[in-house]
């Protein structure tokens, strides 16, 4: 990958090696311009860590970049094309309202996508207006650097900027473009596009890129194809795990929404759970719960089955070969995300190491939550501080007994009780990004104007182990119910 020469006063250091890959993976497009243009929020931390001057980004021309209104030097404007399995149907789909605008090299060597979303029709539109609205975007914005502060993998949010335009949906919004950054926008369904409506040559081409660009180290591998296949699993495996042990819910996990990184991505219709239930499901559109908690594993490896089959012509010359190595791939994801969980959920109560009980240990745990509606962060934040006493099932015969076989557990470890309660603490979030909180906080912005209890809430989010007093209030459920939750499609 050819590196650009020149860094910009505002620091973009773009290169586009996307753009040579063959063209039937992205037409080159550019941002629609808007009438008046203001920034709502910028990441300066994000900034400062992508070699970006924040002062220079805060000028009228940097305000301009983040907005699509002016192209930054050394930014080559473009819409990928994909597929995507929506809801288990087929389509094919690419940018409607996204336009990546290049790759910024950083300070620290890494390679970075830098993507406008909302800033106007793209070829792959398919009559929609391009535009996104200030709520949904500002709701990515908390979420994606929220799972940040958790540790897990995402694509990040560099900045919101109001176009000053109405957007029309459901009613009229106000708009917003949302400067998104990623270790790629490479997909699941960027490969299942070229297998079906490119050559073998192209998915090649593609291949051999993201190996480049992502696994490097089995780029010389004498099957290169089915160890990009196997780390991708890999990768899949420990991010759906990760969401799982904090109660994540995507919401559309369709093929075109699973990256090849391992990186989150598209914060539509996403939530966290605060009652426990498996069968959990907040996308107004999932009628039949494919997309609910407990079932993200399992939808995750029927996606990852969907990459393996794009790859065939790659994994062997023999079909049935390829069939035979693809298979047994995919095999190994259950395996790994369930140690990857397991692990974690030890973590969780403060078990340093392994005895064949863990298991049952926690699944009772989790039925008991089940059972007595119990929150699921703050019920392991409660026995992380240890007052099992502010868990809905405290005083249950039930309770007393698994509470007394958890310390048993504990007790029969090396470790002392101090370092379990220590491993619980960095392991159990004291907050997360509640519902009502991020609503009250979009209400304010949307309908105020009014973005100071968005930047506090994100400030609180970015440290959720710090377990501090001014955390308390974001712990706390709503005082009146808000009824069945329920998120949109709107990003």
């Amino acid at each position: 990958m050819t590196e650009t020469k020149g860094i910009s006063e505002t620091g973009w250091n773009f290169d586009n090696s996307y753009a040579r890959l063959p063209q039937s993976l992205f037409t080159l497009c550019n941002p629609t311009s808007v009438r008046s243009p203001k920034l709502i929020i910028l990441n300066e931390s994000l900034a400062a860590a992508l070699g970006l001057q924040v002062q220079s980004l805060r000028s009228p021309d940097g305000e301009a970049s983040l907005v699509g209104n002016q192209i930054p030097d050394g930014a080559l404007p473009l819409a990928q094309a994909y597929a995507g399995h929506q809801f288990g149907h087929f389509n094919r789909l690419g940018d409607g309202r996204a336009i990546l605008l290049g790759e910024q090299l950083t300070p620290q060597g890494s390679r970075v996508d830098i993507q406008l979303k909302g800033p106007g029709r793209t070829p792959y539109s398919r009559g929609g207006d391009g535009r996104a609205a200030v709520g949904p975007m500002l709701r990515e914005f908390i979420i994606s650097e929220a799972m940040h502060g958790l540790g897990i993998p995402t694509t990040r949010s560099l900045a919101v900027m109001a176009t000053g335009q109405t957007v029309i949906r459901e009613k009229d919004l106000p708009g917003a473009v949302l400067t998104r950054v990623a270790a790629s926008h490479i997909r699941v369904g960027t490969f299942q596009y070229i297998a079906n409506w490119g050559t073998v040559d192209e998915l090649r081409a593609l291949a051999d890129y993201t190996v480049q660009r992502h696994d490097p180290n089995v780029y010389e591998e004498g099957n290169r194809y089915l160890s990009l296949l196997q780390e991708v699993i890999k990768r899949q495996a420990e991010l759906i795990a990760k969401w799982q042990l904090v109660g994540f819910i995507h919401g559309v996990m369709n093929t075109d929404n699973m990256t090849i990184s391992g990186e989150t991505i598209d914060y539509g219709p996403c939530a966290f759970m605060d009652e426990y239930n498996p069968a959990t499901v907040f996308s107004s559109i999932d009628s039949q719960g494919r997309y609910a908690y407990g079932n993200q594993p399992r939808i995750a490896a029927w996606n990852l089955a969907r990459l393996a089959e794009s790859l065939l012509p790659l994994l062997h010359d023999d079909e049935d070969e390829a069939v035979k190595l693809a298979e047994n791939a995919i095999a190994g994801f259950g395996t790994r995300y369930q140690a990857h969980w397991l692990a974690g959920m030890r973590a969780k109560l403060g078990i340093h190491n392994e005895e064949p009980q863990d298991e049952s240990l926690i699944d009772k745990l989790l039925e008991l939550m089940e059972k007595h509606r119990a929150d699921y962060t703050n019920t392991f934040r409660a026995l992380s501080l240890d007052n099992p006493e502010e868990t809905v099932m405290f005083g249950t015969s039930e309770f007393k007994e698994w509470h007394e076989q958890w310390q048993a557990r504990l007790g029969r470890q090396q470790e002392p009780i101090t370092s379990s309660r220590e491993l619980m603490r960095v392991s159990n979030p004291a907050v997360i990004p509640r519902n009502h909180l991020v609503e009250e906080a979009l209400e304010a912005a949307v309908e105020e104007e009014d973005y100071s209890v968005m930047k506090q809430l994100i400030e609180v989010l970015a440290s959720p182990f710090d377990y501090s007093v001014n955390q308390d209030k974001y712990c706390s459920l709503p005082q009146t119910s808000i009824g069945r939750y329920r998120t949109y499609c709107g990003t």
